[in-house]
């Protein structure tokens, strides 16, 4: 149906009802970021965020269940684009840029409001103009792509390095030895 927001999916014939708040959404976009854990525990953390009886599903029906899941979180039939193999996006570190960002779409505070679908979210982020969080992208694509910067681009990547760069996140062991060998380097 047309219009139509979807707070359920259909795995193998049988509906289950999601949780489709953008914040769930968020959640477990971090879960898959996350260098802690590893693929069972992120499919198992997405399952359990976004179904709200995951206990429900039987054994054999997981697997769909989170080809589902990932075709939500997608956007459904949303077309997609020709992606990089490079990390263009966090959704941790961007926080401070995508909000505002989708806020001005808004015209109000998507964080305060009770509910939000994430597809709704979805439609207000793809909707983001000028500002902050598309120079960003924008240097980002170039950067990815080997294009040369404009010059008011290298200076603002210079002045916002921290912001642009997207940073490496490490598992605590991977931390102990990358701190452990630059110990040993001096």
């Amino acid at each position: 149906m047309i219009g139509i927001l979807p707070k359920s999916l259909t795995v193998n014939g049988v509906e289950y009802s999601i949780r489709s708040d953008f914040r769930v959404a968020l959640l477990i976009f971090e879960a898959y970021s996350d260098p802690e854990l590893n693929e069972y525990e992120q499919a198992e953390i997405c399952l359990k965020c976004l179904y709200e009886n995951p206990h429900d599903i039987p054994k054999s029906d997981i697997s769909d269940a989170l080809k589902k899941a990932i075709w939500f979180l997608d956007g459904g039939d949303m077309p997609k684009s020709k992606s990089s193999d490079k990390k263009m996006l966090d959704w941790s570190q961007d926080e401070s840029i995508i909000f505002p960002a989708v806020n001005k779409v808004a015209g109000y505070e998507t964080r305060t409001v009770e509910y939000l679908h994430w597809w709704s979210f979805l439609g207000l982020f793809n909707e983001i103009g000028e500002g902050l969080f598309s120079t960003v992208m924008s240097i980002r694509s170039k950067k990815s792509k080997g294009k040369k910067l404009e010059k008011w681009e290298q200076d603002f990547y210079q002045e916002h390095k921290e912001m642009v760069d997207i940073k490496t996140r490490y598992s605590d062991e991977e931390q102990f030895q990358i701190d452990k060998l630059n110990d040993l380097l001096g």
